[in-house]
């Protein structure tokens, strides 16, 4: 039995799907009815992070743990891990962020993954760390701009991200929930190339047809567009994460991609051209960003 943490958000649910074609699987939430994986063999637990009862009722025979925490959330990880090892679960696998391995990333999200990873460490059980960059599925939060006025907006546009399919991230952490060789082994994940929010614009406009724009935000305005959608910790996260940006901090490439899949992660425009419906639809309500 695998146990699948987050399992409606945005990894946790394609990690579910790629699991329950070959393995039992059963999938944690705080809320069963947002659950869409329904093969055979998944079981679906009602239970939350600061309920040590439904920990320990999830984790029950469990073998290995995908485990995703909200970053400001104090304490979550430490009471899964404390009752992961005492139902004797072998392996957990846990999405970080790339902005851990950075020292100029001093926010107070990153220093919680910092512990949080710490935590996992010292826990006693085999543990993998993934670290992905951004999510292209981040650019998603652009669509109502582009629906009503054919605009992207957004800070430093001209700065470059080595953003990452969320897909390659769940495919990555199924090889490490599944198969030899991971244990103790922190994974930074990234797509194949550096690109900037000019460039996605320049790649929307051909996949979706359309004839867009990139209008650059000045800093009070993205803080100002920021602040109507998060709290106060990750607006500062979210800002200083694009500073960062900005120098050079986000556009190094890694193959670990392919190391552990064997293929080559995917580029934006096979990302964007995969996801050409999302644009056309209304918002998520749940578009959390990835660092």
């Amino acid at each position: 039995m695998i146990l699948v943490g987050g399992a409606t958000g945005t990894i946790g649910r394609v990690v579910a799907r790629r699991l329950a074609a070959e393995h039992p699987v059963r999938l944690l939430t705080r809320d069963p009815g947002r659950i869409t994986v329904t093969a055979p063999g998944t079981e679906v637990v009602r239970g939350d992070y600061a309920d040590e009862s439904s920990l320990r009722r999830a984790l029950h025979g469990v073998r290995a743990a995908f485990l995703v925490t909200v970053p400001l959330a104090e304490g979550d990880d430490a009471r899964f891990l404390a009752a992961a090892g005492a139902a004797g679960v072998e392996r957990v696998v846990k999405l970080s962020a790339a902005a851990v391995e950075d020292p100029a990333a001093r926010d107070g999200i990153t220093r919680r993954q910092r512990e949080n990873e710490r935590i996992l460490r010292s826990s006693g059980c085999e543990w993998t760390i993934l670290r992905p960059r951004s999510f292209m599925s981040n650019t998603l939060s652009w669509r109502t701009s582009i629906q009503e006025a054919g605009i992207v907006r957004a800070l430093y546009g001209t700065s470059a991200n080595a953003c990452v399919d969320p897909r390659d991230v769940a495919e990555t952490a199924v090889h490490a929930l599944t198969g030899p060789g991971h244990a103790h082994r922190t994974y930074t994940l990234t797509g194949p190339t550096a690109i900037t929010a000019v460039e996605q614009t320049a790649t929307l406009a051909r996949v979706l047809e359309l004839p867009l724009r990139f209008e650059e935000l000045d800093f009070d305005a993205a803080r100002d567009a920021l602040s109507r959608r998060y709290p106060a910790p990750i607006v500062q996260a979210l800002l200083d994460s694009a500073a960062r940006q900005r120098d050079g901090a986000k556009a190094r490439v890694c193959d670990t991609v392919r190391e552990i899949t064997g293929r080559a992660p995917r580029s934006y425009e096979e990302w964007a051209a995969d996801h050409r419906s999302a644009f056309t639809r209304s918002a998520s309500a749940d578009l959390r960003p990835a660092r």
